[in-house]
């Protein structure tokens, strides 16, 4: 029998960014051109799809309102807020998503591994302080791919590793969704009660082929394909 595999995407789905990522996107932004983006409006560009790297976002929604800013010192700024000067940014805001005994029930059933937009040094931090490396491989970030999401090559990269392996995404965006959809992979879409445009986003996600689309990971056991 051929092993399944569950990859996670983290940011929304293992992981509340509420309170880091999307917080520093706003952050960065109104560096820059003195704009505060609702939730909703960050939302509406994730909805868009090909938004999946929050660096690109930050700055073309800066070049949409007019401001032409160099994209590496947009990312130092905006890795600055997110890191802090001493270890103590934004990051620290991140709350773990999955219940008690979710993932030990869940890799019971398969291997458990993690797709992300992240860069290693962003994955590292938050799976160190929690303490959480040993849960997941293989873990698949933006160094490990010449494409992201929505291209499908982390998940590739990880049916190379698996051959014959049964895969399944779950994740919490529209290039999550697509990704799966390109690399041939059941897709289950995420989108949490209190999402900023929820109703949109559910519709998107299940436009991408989601077999399912719950409120949050901790409700996946119902609707796991494998």
């Amino acid at each position: 029998m051929s092993e399944s595999i569950i990859v996670f995407d983290m940011d929304g789905v293992l992981v509340d960014v509420t309170g880091s990522y999307r917080a520093v996107i706003g952050d960065t932004i109104h560096h820059y051109t003195g704009l505060t983006p609702s939730n909703e409006e960050i939302q509406d560009w994730k909805n868009r799809g090909g938004y999946n790297n929050d660096w690109l976002l930050c700055h073309h929604f800066c070049r949409e309102a007019g401001v032409e800013v160099d994209y590496q010192t947009l990312v130092d700024y905006f890795n600055d807020s997110f890191f802090g000067p001493n270890d103590d940014g934004l990051i620290l805001r991140e709350k773990w998503i999955p219940a008690d005994g979710l993932l030990e029930r869940l890799a019971a059933r398969a291997r458990l591994a993690i797709f992300t937009g992240r860069d290693r040094r962003e994955l590292n931090a938050t799976l160190t302080r929690l303490q959480l490396h040993n849960q997941f491989y293989p873990l698949v970030t933006a160094e490990s791919v010449a494409h992201g999401k929505p291209a499908p090559d982390g998940l590739f990269l990880i049916q190379k590793e698996f051959p014959g392996a049964r895969l399944v995404f779950v994740g919490d965006t529209v290039d999550d969704a697509r990704s799966a959809a390109s690399a041939q992979v059941p897709f289950i879409g995420i989108a949490s009660a209190d999402s900023p445009r929820r109703d949109a986003l559910v519709a998107a996600l299940r436009q991408a082929g989601a077999l399912a689309v719950i409120e949050d990971i901790n409700q996946i056991e119902g609707v796991l394909p494998v």
